[in-house]
């Protein structure tokens, strides 16, 4: 375990914002453990960073399945018996289009619901015990701007419009990741275990149908910076880059 200065695991790592978070953290000199729900992908993604002379590991774990998450956090434990950072980076955005926001099926607030909140709060529960075991333990929990209150009531802002008003599900389930940020950042107010939630930017990825103002190189930026933030970092805090931004 002497050989690892500093272990990190990123949910849905596999590609996007999940896979470029996990690059630059690599290229820090931090040993990245990517993890998804298809161990094929994760395991490419893996190598890829390997052949770039970077520390990564696969991982099999979906976040909405109690057993994967534990025999992940087994695995973890073995292998490196502590987690210096937490990258909750799983999500999904199954809502279409064009719909007002009372014709968005009530399924799909459930299944958005399951990977974007219950399936971060399940892998922290998890890893929590880990991450105490580390000297400075990193949490970052990627929101978005539309979990933002204030934004979506801002007749100004590109939340305010038909297209962004059309995931209701999604919206809600991120304004639950930031509720659960400052929950747990208030549990864990007296150690030195930090916890953030980010805002990536609106960034291109598959996500988006390939849509955004910034590339993932970018987007990856701020839950970047919070995962190595030194003891006079923030906690509990919704940021992108070094804004902080209205709940």
């Amino acid at each position: 375990m002497n050989d690892f200065d500093k272990v990190a695991l990123v949910t849905g790592a596999n590609r996007g914002i999940g896979f470029e978070v996990a690059r630059q953290l690599a290229a820090e000199g931090v040993t990245v453990v990517l993890s998804g729900r298809n161990y094929q992908a994760v395991a490419q993604a893996a190598d890829e960073l390997v052949g770039m002379g970077l520390k990564a590991f696969p991982c099999l774990l979906d976040v909405t399945d109690e057993d994967s998450i534990a025999s992940a956090v087994k695995l973890l434990e073995a292998k490196f018996g502590r987690l210096d950072i937490l990258i909750n980076n799983a999500a999904i955005r199954i809502e279409s289009y064009g719909l007002n926001p009372s014709q968005q099926p009530l399924q799909q607030w459930r299944q958005t619901f399951e990977t974007n909140l219950f399936g971060m709060v399940a892998v922290t529960q998890h890893c929590l015990p880990l991450i105490r075991q580390s000297a400075a333990g990193r949490i970052v929990n990627v929101s978005s701007l539309l979990a933002s209150l204030t934004t979506h009531t801002d007749v100004d802002s590109y939340a305010y419009s038909p297209m962004f008003k059309s995931l209701p599900g999604y919206s809600a389930s991120k304004s639950g990741v930031n509720s659960w940020t400052v929950h747990l950042a208030y549990e864990l107010r007296d150690t030195p275990v930090k916890v953030n939630a980010v805002h990536p930017g609106y960034t291109k990825t598959g996500m988006n149908d390939g849509a955004g103002d910034l590339d993932v190189q970018e987007g990856a930026r701020t839950s970047v910076a919070l995962a190595l933030i030194g003891a006079d970092g923030p906690t509990g805090t919704y940021r992108h880059q070094d804004r902080v931004i209205p709940w």
